[in-house]
Protein backbone atom coordinates (compact mmCIF):
# COMPACT_ATOMS: atom_id res chain seq x y z
CA UNK A 1 0.00 0.00 0.00
CA UNK A 2 2.85 1.98 -0.76
CA UNK A 3 2.97 5.59 -2.71
CA UNK A 4 3.23 5.11 -6.35
CA UNK A 5 4.16 7.50 -9.19
CA UNK A 6 0.77 8.47 -11.57
CA UNK A 7 0.01 5.24 -14.03
CA UNK A 8 1.84 6.12 -17.45
CA UNK A 9 -1.07 5.22 -19.65
CA UNK A 10 -4.32 6.24 -17.37
CA UNK A 11 -7.22 8.16 -18.59
CA UNK A 12 -7.65 12.06 -17.87
CA UNK A 13 -10.58 11.33 -16.75
CA UNK A 14 -14.28 11.74 -18.44
CA UNK A 15 -14.28 10.98 -22.21
CA UNK A 16 -16.57 13.94 -23.84
CA UNK A 17 -19.76 12.82 -25.38
CA UNK A 18 -18.82 9.66 -27.33
CA UNK A 19 -21.76 7.96 -29.38
CA UNK A 20 -20.67 5.04 -28.23
CA UNK A 21 -17.58 3.22 -26.78
CA UNK A 22 -14.42 5.01 -28.77
CA UNK A 23 -16.80 7.23 -30.83
CA UNK A 24 -17.11 10.32 -31.31
CA UNK A 25 -19.20 13.30 -29.99
CA UNK A 26 -22.40 13.90 -32.43
CA UNK A 27 -22.16 17.50 -33.58
CA UNK A 28 -23.95 20.00 -32.80
CA UNK A 29 -25.46 18.01 -29.76
CA UNK A 30 -24.42 17.65 -25.66
CA UNK A 31 -24.40 14.80 -24.42
CA UNK A 32 -22.79 14.14 -20.76
CA UNK A 33 -19.29 13.06 -20.67
CA UNK A 34 -18.27 9.41 -19.84
CA UNK A 35 -15.74 7.07 -18.40
CA UNK A 36 -14.12 4.50 -20.53
CA UNK A 37 -13.29 1.06 -18.55
CA UNK A 38 -10.73 -0.57 -21.10
CA UNK A 39 -7.74 -2.49 -18.76
CA UNK A 40 -4.81 -0.64 -21.38
CA UNK A 41 -6.18 2.82 -20.54
CA UNK A 42 -4.96 2.15 -16.76
CA UNK A 43 -2.24 0.23 -17.19
CA UNK A 44 0.44 1.90 -14.68
CA UNK A 45 2.15 2.20 -11.82
CA UNK A 46 -0.05 1.10 -8.88
CA UNK A 47 -1.53 4.68 -6.60
CA UNK A 48 -1.07 5.71 -3.43
CA UNK A 49 -3.51 4.09 -1.36
CA UNK A 50 -2.89 5.11 2.76
CA UNK A 51 -2.79 1.71 4.85
CA UNK A 52 -6.69 1.82 6.04
CA UNK A 53 -7.02 2.56 9.58
CA UNK A 54 -10.13 1.32 11.77
CA UNK A 55 -12.17 3.81 12.60
CA UNK A 56 -14.94 2.20 14.33
CA UNK A 57 -17.10 -1.06 14.46
CA UNK A 58 -20.67 -2.03 14.81
CA UNK A 59 -23.20 -5.42 14.48
CA UNK A 60 -26.43 -6.58 13.24
CA UNK A 61 -28.06 -8.94 15.19
CA UNK A 62 -30.21 -11.78 14.54
CA UNK A 63 -33.47 -9.33 13.86
CA UNK A 64 -30.85 -7.41 11.53
CA UNK A 65 -30.89 -4.52 14.57
CA UNK A 66 -28.34 -2.37 14.91
CA UNK A 67 -25.42 -2.23 17.61
CA UNK A 68 -22.73 0.24 17.97
CA UNK A 69 -20.64 -2.47 19.27
CA UNK A 70 -18.67 -5.88 18.64
CA UNK A 71 -21.06 -8.02 19.99
CA UNK A 72 -21.39 -10.20 16.81
CA UNK A 73 -17.43 -10.50 16.25
CA UNK A 74 -16.35 -13.96 15.77
CA UNK A 75 -13.10 -15.54 16.43
CA UNK A 76 -10.95 -17.73 13.65
CA UNK A 77 -10.40 -21.50 15.19
CA UNK A 78 -9.57 -23.07 12.31
CA UNK A 79 -8.93 -27.05 12.35
CA UNK A 80 -5.40 -28.03 13.36
CA UNK A 81 -5.28 -29.94 9.36
CA UNK A 82 -5.55 -28.65 5.78
CA UNK A 83 -7.77 -31.46 5.12
CA UNK A 84 -10.42 -31.51 8.20
CA UNK A 85 -11.10 -34.99 10.07
CA UNK A 86 -14.18 -35.64 10.65
CA UNK A 87 -14.74 -33.75 7.41
CA UNK A 88 -16.85 -30.43 7.31
CA UNK A 89 -20.30 -31.25 6.34
CA UNK A 90 -21.41 -27.86 4.35
CA UNK A 91 -24.69 -29.32 3.60
CA UNK A 92 -26.27 -29.82 7.01
CA UNK A 93 -28.90 -27.80 8.13
CA UNK A 94 -30.12 -26.29 4.98
CA UNK A 95 -33.77 -27.58 5.91
CA UNK A 96 -34.24 -26.86 8.99
CA UNK A 97 -31.59 -24.43 10.32
CA UNK A 98 -31.50 -21.78 8.06
CA UNK A 99 -32.77 -18.27 8.62
CA UNK A 100 -32.01 -15.97 5.46
CA UNK A 101 -31.95 -12.23 5.92
CA UNK A 102 -34.64 -10.92 3.31
CA UNK A 103 -33.02 -9.76 0.13
CA UNK A 104 -35.91 -7.69 -1.05
CA UNK A 105 -35.26 -5.18 1.32
CA UNK A 106 -32.95 -2.42 -0.13
CA UNK A 107 -30.95 -1.64 3.31
CA UNK A 108 -29.16 0.98 1.34
CA UNK A 109 -26.51 3.26 3.31
CA UNK A 110 -28.74 2.87 6.43
CA UNK A 111 -26.59 1.16 9.25
CA UNK A 112 -23.45 2.49 7.79
CA UNK A 113 -25.38 6.31 8.38
CA UNK A 114 -26.28 5.11 11.56
CA UNK A 115 -22.95 4.41 13.01
CA UNK A 116 -21.66 8.14 11.27
CA UNK A 117 -24.52 10.14 13.14
CA UNK A 118 -23.28 8.23 16.23
CA UNK A 119 -20.07 9.31 15.96
CA UNK A 120 -20.37 12.51 14.20
CA UNK A 121 -18.63 14.56 17.20
CA UNK A 122 -15.14 12.55 16.08
CA UNK A 123 -15.52 12.83 12.27
CA UNK A 124 -16.04 16.66 12.07
CA UNK A 125 -13.38 18.31 10.24
CA UNK A 126 -11.50 19.85 12.12
CA UNK A 127 -10.62 23.74 11.06
CA UNK A 128 -12.29 22.89 7.65
CA UNK A 129 -13.67 25.97 5.92
CA UNK A 130 -16.16 24.00 4.03
CA UNK A 131 -17.30 23.22 7.44
CA UNK A 132 -17.76 19.52 6.22
CA UNK A 133 -19.90 17.23 9.34
CA UNK A 134 -18.12 14.38 8.03
CA UNK A 135 -14.37 14.38 6.95
CA UNK A 136 -14.11 12.25 4.01
CA UNK A 137 -14.82 13.38 0.36
CA UNK A 138 -16.39 9.39 0.27
CA UNK A 139 -18.56 7.49 2.50
CA UNK A 140 -19.99 4.15 1.15
CA UNK A 141 -19.84 0.39 1.71
CA UNK A 142 -16.96 -2.04 1.33
CA UNK A 143 -18.61 -4.09 -0.97
CA UNK A 144 -20.22 -0.73 -3.99
CA UNK A 145 -16.08 -0.18 -4.29
CA UNK A 146 -15.27 -3.64 -4.64
CA UNK A 147 -17.39 -3.48 -7.83
CA UNK A 148 -15.97 -0.25 -9.07
CA UNK A 149 -12.36 -2.11 -8.26
CA UNK A 150 -13.70 -5.16 -10.41
CA UNK A 151 -14.86 -3.48 -13.31
CA UNK A 152 -12.16 -3.28 -16.01
CA UNK A 153 -12.31 -6.69 -15.99
CA UNK A 154 -15.77 -7.53 -15.57
CA UNK A 155 -17.65 -9.43 -18.76
CA UNK A 156 -21.09 -10.43 -16.91
CA UNK A 157 -22.20 -8.21 -14.50
CA UNK A 158 -22.89 -4.40 -14.32
CA UNK A 159 -24.27 -2.17 -11.53
CA UNK A 160 -26.06 0.85 -10.89
CA UNK A 161 -24.65 3.16 -8.17
CA UNK A 162 -26.77 6.55 -6.51
CA UNK A 163 -24.52 9.55 -5.67
CA UNK A 164 -25.32 12.91 -3.60
CA UNK A 165 -23.51 15.35 -2.30
CA UNK A 166 -24.00 16.77 1.03
CA UNK A 167 -22.48 19.17 3.24
CA UNK A 168 -19.40 18.49 1.08
CA UNK A 169 -19.24 14.54 1.09
CA UNK A 170 -20.43 12.36 -1.95
CA UNK A 171 -22.10 9.47 -0.74
CA UNK A 172 -22.29 6.07 -3.23
CA UNK A 173 -25.37 3.71 -2.45
CA UNK A 174 -25.85 0.99 -4.95
CA UNK A 175 -29.27 0.34 -6.81
CA UNK A 176 -30.30 -3.24 -7.61
CA UNK A 177 -30.56 -3.42 -11.62
CA UNK A 178 -33.12 -5.13 -13.27
CA UNK A 179 -30.98 -7.91 -14.28
CA UNK A 180 -30.03 -8.36 -10.98
CA UNK A 181 -33.41 -8.62 -9.20
CA UNK A 182 -34.49 -11.12 -11.69
CA UNK A 183 -31.27 -12.90 -11.05
CA UNK A 184 -32.47 -12.68 -7.49
CA UNK A 185 -35.88 -13.72 -7.92
CA UNK A 186 -34.98 -16.76 -9.89
CA UNK A 187 -32.29 -18.14 -7.82
CA UNK A 188 -32.29 -21.48 -8.42
CA UNK A 189 -32.49 -23.96 -5.08
CA UNK A 190 -28.84 -25.32 -6.00
CA UNK A 191 -27.42 -21.80 -6.27
CA UNK A 192 -29.20 -20.97 -2.87
CA UNK A 193 -27.76 -24.06 -1.11
CA UNK A 194 -23.92 -23.28 -2.46
CA UNK A 195 -24.69 -19.65 -0.88
CA UNK A 196 -25.31 -21.25 2.70
CA UNK A 197 -22.54 -23.41 2.24
CA UNK A 198 -20.62 -20.21 2.52
CA UNK A 199 -22.59 -19.19 5.47
CA UNK A 200 -21.80 -22.89 6.89
CA UNK A 201 -18.35 -22.82 6.25
CA UNK A 202 -18.05 -19.78 8.82
CA UNK A 203 -19.73 -21.59 11.43
CA UNK A 204 -16.61 -24.66 11.16
CA UNK A 205 -13.99 -21.93 11.42
CA UNK A 206 -15.26 -19.51 13.94
CA UNK A 207 -16.08 -19.59 17.98
CA UNK A 208 -18.05 -16.79 20.08
CA UNK A 209 -15.16 -15.81 22.18
CA UNK A 210 -11.16 -16.10 21.44
CA UNK A 211 -10.55 -19.64 23.28
CA UNK A 212 -13.48 -20.90 22.32
CA UNK A 213 -14.45 -23.97 19.24
CA UNK A 214 -16.20 -23.99 16.64
CA UNK A 215 -20.50 -24.92 17.46
CA UNK A 216 -21.47 -25.83 13.68
CA UNK A 217 -24.52 -27.06 14.82
CA UNK A 218 -26.45 -23.96 15.53
CA UNK A 219 -29.06 -21.44 13.27
CA UNK A 220 -26.97 -20.03 10.43
CA UNK A 221 -28.81 -16.43 10.33
CA UNK A 222 -28.04 -14.33 7.88
CA UNK A 223 -29.29 -11.03 9.18
CA UNK A 224 -26.27 -11.54 12.01
CA UNK A 225 -23.29 -9.40 10.62
CA UNK A 226 -20.32 -7.49 12.52
CA UNK A 227 -18.91 -4.97 10.16
CA UNK A 228 -15.26 -2.94 10.33
CA UNK A 229 -15.50 1.46 9.42
CA UNK A 230 -12.22 2.24 7.86
CA UNK A 231 -10.75 5.48 6.55
CA UNK A 232 -7.80 5.36 4.16
CA UNK A 233 -7.00 7.65 0.98
CA UNK A 234 -6.71 6.41 -2.73
CA UNK A 235 -4.84 9.09 -4.67
CA UNK A 236 -5.93 12.79 -3.19
CA UNK A 237 -9.58 10.71 -2.36
CA UNK A 238 -10.20 10.17 1.43
CA UNK A 239 -12.61 7.31 2.10
CA UNK A 240 -15.08 6.40 4.95
CA UNK A 241 -16.21 2.88 4.03
CA UNK A 242 -18.06 -0.28 5.97
CA UNK A 243 -17.48 -3.81 5.47
CA UNK A 244 -18.87 -6.94 6.79
CA UNK A 245 -15.71 -8.92 8.82
CA UNK A 246 -16.23 -13.22 9.13
CA UNK A 247 -13.82 -12.93 11.77
CA UNK A 248 -10.67 -11.77 13.87
CA UNK A 249 -7.73 -13.87 14.86
CA UNK A 250 -5.89 -12.98 18.02
CA UNK A 251 -3.24 -14.75 17.88
CA UNK A 252 -2.46 -14.06 14.55
CA UNK A 253 0.57 -12.28 12.86
CA UNK A 254 -1.39 -9.14 13.01
CA UNK A 255 -3.28 -8.81 16.07
CA UNK A 256 -4.43 -5.28 15.43
CA UNK A 257 -7.73 -4.62 13.33
CA UNK A 258 -8.49 -4.34 10.62
CA UNK A 259 -4.95 -6.42 9.48
CA UNK A 260 -6.15 -8.96 12.19
CA UNK A 261 -9.77 -9.83 10.10
CA UNK A 262 -9.85 -13.00 8.67
CA UNK A 263 -12.02 -13.56 5.22
CA UNK A 264 -14.03 -17.20 4.99
CA UNK A 265 -14.73 -18.28 0.92
CA UNK A 266 -15.51 -21.74 0.04
CA UNK A 267 -14.89 -23.06 -3.66
CA UNK A 268 -15.22 -26.01 -5.66
CA UNK A 269 -12.29 -28.26 -5.58
CA UNK A 270 -9.79 -27.61 -8.01
CA UNK A 271 -8.49 -30.82 -10.01
CA UNK A 272 -6.38 -29.54 -12.68
CA UNK A 273 -3.70 -26.14 -13.48
CA UNK A 274 -6.65 -24.91 -16.22
CA UNK A 275 -9.24 -25.06 -13.30
CA UNK A 276 -6.45 -23.62 -11.16
CA UNK A 277 -5.38 -20.56 -13.50
CA UNK A 278 -9.42 -20.24 -14.68
CA UNK A 279 -9.84 -19.25 -10.51
CA UNK A 280 -6.95 -16.91 -10.57
CA UNK A 281 -8.53 -15.39 -12.89
CA UNK A 282 -12.17 -15.04 -12.68
CA UNK A 283 -12.58 -15.37 -9.07
CA UNK A 284 -9.50 -14.54 -6.92
CA UNK A 285 -9.86 -10.89 -8.35
CA UNK A 286 -12.92 -10.39 -6.32
CA UNK A 287 -11.56 -11.96 -3.41
CA UNK A 288 -8.72 -9.61 -3.44
CA UNK A 289 -10.32 -6.66 -3.55
CA UNK A 290 -12.72 -7.30 -0.84
CA UNK A 291 -10.00 -7.69 1.55
CA UNK A 292 -7.88 -5.60 0.03
CA UNK A 293 -9.93 -2.60 0.60
CA UNK A 294 -10.24 -2.85 3.90
CA UNK A 295 -6.73 -4.13 4.69
CA UNK A 296 -7.77 -7.63 5.47
CA UNK A 297 -4.49 -9.63 5.65
CA UNK A 298 -5.85 -13.49 5.23
CA UNK A 299 -7.99 -15.21 3.22
CA UNK A 300 -9.06 -18.79 4.05
CA UNK A 301 -10.86 -20.88 1.47
CA UNK A 302 -12.37 -23.91 1.94
CA UNK A 303 -12.60 -26.22 -1.34
CA UNK A 304 -15.42 -28.18 -1.30
CA UNK A 305 -15.89 -31.60 -3.25
CA UNK A 306 -19.30 -32.67 -4.76
CA UNK A 307 -20.73 -34.17 -1.55
CA UNK A 308 -20.67 -30.83 0.20
CA UNK A 309 -17.77 -31.70 2.22
CA UNK A 310 -14.50 -29.79 2.35
CA UNK A 311 -12.01 -31.74 1.08
CA UNK A 312 -9.09 -29.10 2.17
CA UNK A 313 -8.65 -25.78 3.25
CA UNK A 314 -5.61 -23.59 1.27
CA UNK A 315 -4.62 -19.52 3.07
CA UNK A 316 -3.93 -16.39 0.50
CA UNK A 317 -2.18 -13.98 2.21
CA UNK A 318 -3.90 -10.61 0.37
CA UNK A 319 -0.55 -8.67 -0.29
CA UNK A 320 0.76 -11.83 -1.76
CA UNK A 321 -2.15 -12.76 -4.34
CA UNK A 322 -0.16 -10.70 -7.04
CA UNK A 323 2.43 -12.73 -7.12
CA UNK A 324 0.33 -15.99 -7.90
CA UNK A 325 -1.09 -13.92 -10.82
CA UNK A 326 2.01 -11.77 -12.28
CA UNK A 327 3.23 -14.55 -14.43
CA UNK A 328 0.10 -14.67 -16.10
CA UNK A 329 -0.03 -11.96 -19.34
CA UNK A 330 -3.76 -12.83 -19.32
CA UNK A 331 -4.53 -12.07 -16.08
CA UNK A 332 -6.00 -9.45 -14.30
CA UNK A 333 -3.62 -6.31 -12.67
CA UNK A 334 -3.94 -5.07 -9.35
CA UNK A 335 -2.81 -1.65 -10.36
CA UNK A 336 -5.39 -1.14 -12.72
CA UNK A 337 -8.07 -2.20 -10.87
CA UNK A 338 -6.81 0.73 -8.48
CA UNK A 339 -6.28 3.57 -10.86
CA UNK A 340 -9.35 2.84 -12.83
CA UNK A 341 -11.11 2.99 -9.12
CA UNK A 342 -8.87 6.71 -8.53
CA UNK A 343 -10.37 7.97 -12.07
CA UNK A 344 -13.73 7.10 -11.23
CA UNK A 345 -13.74 8.44 -7.72
CA UNK A 346 -12.30 11.84 -9.84
CA UNK A 347 -15.07 11.48 -12.34
CA UNK A 348 -17.47 11.50 -9.28
CA UNK A 349 -16.08 14.74 -8.23
CA UNK A 350 -16.20 16.67 -11.52
CA UNK A 351 -19.91 16.02 -12.24
CA UNK A 352 -21.91 15.44 -8.81
CA UNK A 353 -20.86 19.00 -7.95
CA UNK A 354 -24.50 20.75 -6.34
CA UNK A 355 -24.74 19.73 -2.92
CA UNK A 356 -28.32 18.78 -2.03
CA UNK A 357 -29.31 15.15 -0.80
CA UNK A 358 -32.42 15.76 -2.51
CA UNK A 359 -30.10 15.72 -6.20
CA UNK A 360 -29.26 12.24 -7.30
CA UNK A 361 -27.11 11.11 -10.01
CA UNK A 362 -27.37 7.34 -11.31
CA UNK A 363 -24.06 5.96 -12.71
CA UNK A 364 -24.64 3.19 -14.77
CA UNK A 365 -22.49 0.44 -16.37
CA UNK A 366 -22.38 -2.53 -18.94
CA UNK A 367 -19.87 -4.92 -19.52
CA UNK A 368 -18.38 -3.67 -23.16
CA UNK A 369 -19.65 0.01 -22.42
CA UNK A 370 -18.16 3.40 -20.66
CA UNK A 371 -19.49 4.47 -17.15
CA UNK A 372 -22.61 6.85 -17.98
CA UNK A 373 -24.74 8.87 -15.31
CA UNK A 374 -28.17 9.99 -15.31
CA UNK A 375 -29.44 13.34 -13.05
CA UNK A 376 -32.29 12.95 -10.78
CA UNK A 377 -34.41 15.57 -8.64
CA UNK A 378 -37.19 14.55 -6.67
CA UNK A 379 -38.21 11.47 -4.26
CA UNK A 380 -37.81 8.43 -6.36
CA UNK A 381 -34.24 8.31 -6.48
CA UNK A 382 -33.37 9.57 -2.78
CA UNK A 383 -31.60 7.24 -0.72
CA UNK A 384 -30.06 9.78 2.16
CA UNK A 385 -33.11 9.03 4.96
CA UNK A 386 -34.73 12.38 6.40
CA UNK A 387 -33.36 11.81 9.79
CA UNK A 388 -29.76 11.53 8.98
CA UNK A 389 -30.00 14.56 7.17
CA UNK A 390 -31.38 16.33 9.65
CA UNK A 391 -29.36 14.95 12.37
CA UNK A 392 -26.03 16.01 10.32
CA UNK A 393 -27.46 19.65 9.73
CA UNK A 394 -27.48 20.11 13.40
CA UNK A 395 -30.54 18.96 14.54
CA UNK A 396 -31.56 16.47 17.06
CA UNK A 397 -29.53 12.74 16.85
CA UNK A 398 -31.95 9.51 16.08
CA UNK A 399 -33.32 7.56 18.88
Amino acid sequence: MEPGARPAKRSSGAAEAPAELGGSPKRGRWAPPTLPTEPALYDGPFPFYRRPAEEGRFSLDAQRCYHPDARQLRYFAPPRAERPEPAFDLRHGYRDLYVRRDEGRREGLEHLLQWVAGNRDRLRAQGDAAGRPVNADFVTWRGHLTKVLTTPYESQEGWLLAVSLFRGTLYVSEVETPAARQQREQRSDMLQELAYMGYKFERYMCADTPDGSPDPTGVVNTNEAFCTVVRTRLGSHSLLFAGEVDCADPRGAWPEPPACYVELKTCKELHSPAQRRSFYRYKLIKWWAQSFLPGVSRIVAGFRAPDGSVATLETFETMKIFQLIRGDRGCWKPAVCMNFCEAFLAFLKKVVTEDDPQLVHLFAWEPGRPVSYTRHQGAEHVFLPAWYVETMSGGKSPD
